[in-house]
């Protein structure tokens, strides 16, 4: 009976999983809309101790939200259009620099051969490229209009977000109410546990790991600014993106900064020195004040894990596997935690089980 009742399970486990993979087309708006919820509903439990009711809550949590959006979408955006269109005018000379300056200096240091790099048919091709992509909003709408049916999916994708990121909100605390009522009852103390310790990884990695994003972004992006590089907030916004990964940031950043600072300052010292200094301070803030302040030693997930998630969930389930990859991961790991202390307590491991048998 116990093993009918284990085979059942199975098979539920795996229609369900191959129903979502299935219809992941459909399901990106209702996974991202659970993010969002999940991650707004401590605040709105602390507008509901201060007095407010749950709807009046979410509505003044999607009002801050959509404030900060517009916020982005006004000063942030047409910033970063203005350096990604720098950065398109720039191309040529870059490449010009690395052609006659960089390479040859790096070839001469290697003694490698003449003619290593075949940069001249690169360069053609890019040229050959760029020549023809030079009304860049043109080239974007007509992909767009290619297509009208996938224009407005993808439109009303974008539009149900909200819409169900804000009922989910709503109706969290019920909707988790009414899920820990159907758990087994014998069963229900270890899987509140193992959910209370997802809970705790996936808010310690998620919201602590998106604010030191966010905090190291304003800080390479701030500093660079300062030292008076062109893309300095193209390079610092890329920089906190890939601080998703530990010291992936740090590297790309300072990377494409020394590169992007070579080619406007010519090797000049002071520029070149502030910009190490601004990713040394940024990495110092990060270990010493942003990492353990807003996400802690809670998390557990190794730098290889992320990596790995992160590219496993864009390719099975594109961008919104991207978005909850790293929750997944999170989640799989506290499962892993506790099939290995199952497996420590078992007579497998200690040897109880006669192996005849």
């Amino acid at each position: 009976m116990l093993d009918t009742r284990r085979w059942i399970w199975l098979g539920a486990a795996l229609l369900i999983a191959v129903l979502l993979y299935s219809l992941h087309n459909i399901l990106s708006p209702f996974l991202v809309g659970i993010l969002l919820a999940y991650l707004a509903d401590p605040l709105v439990d602390r507008l509901e101790r201060l007095g407010l009711s749950r709807t009046w809550g979410v509505v003044v949590v999607f009002s801050l939200f959509t404030l900060i959006l517009l916020a982005l979408l006004l000063v942030l955006v047409p910033m970063l259009a203005k350096q990604l269109l720098r950065l398109y005018e720039l191309a040529p000379q870059m490449l010009d620099w690395l052609q006659h300056e960089a390479l040859p200096w790096v070839q001469h240091r290697l003694g490698l051969a003449d003619g290593f790099w075949k940069f001249d048919k690169i360069k053609a091709a890019i040229g050959e490229h760029m020549g023809q992509t030079t009304d860049i909003v043109g080239v974007l709408l007509s992909q767009a209009t290619a297509s009208s049916l996938a224009l407005l999916a993808w439109l009303a994708n974008l539009v149900l977000i909200p819409v169900v990121g804000f009922y989910l909100l709503r109706d969290w605390d019920v909707m988790m109410a009414k899920l820990r009522g159907l758990l087994p009852r014998q069963r229900e103390s270890q899987v509140v546990g193992l959910a209370g310790e997802c809970h705790e990884v996936l808010g310690a990695f998620v919201r602590g790991q998106l604010m030191v994003m966010l905090a190291l972004g304003v800080i390479y992006s701030a500093g660079l600014m300062l030292v008076g590089l062109e893309l300095g907030l193209l390079i610092g916004m890329l920089a906190g993106l890939a601080a998703i990964v530990p010291y992936m940031g740090f590297i790309i950043g300072i990377g494409a900064a020394l590169v992007a600072g070579l080619f406007q300052f010519g090797g000049d010292l002071y520029p070149m020195l502030g910009i190490v200094a601004v990713f040394m301070v940024g990495q110092a803030l990060e270990g010493m004040v942003l990492t353990p302040l807003l996400v802690g030693d809670r998390i557990g997930l190794h730098p290889v894990a992320v990596i790995f998630a992160i590219l496993a969930g864009g390719e099975l389930f594109g961008f919104t596997g991207v978005l909850l990859a790293l929750p997944v991961a999170a989640v799989i790991m506290v499962l892993l935690r506790h099939v290995h202390d199952v497996y420590k307590e078992s007579g497998m491991y200690a040897g109880d089980i006669d192996p005849e048998l």
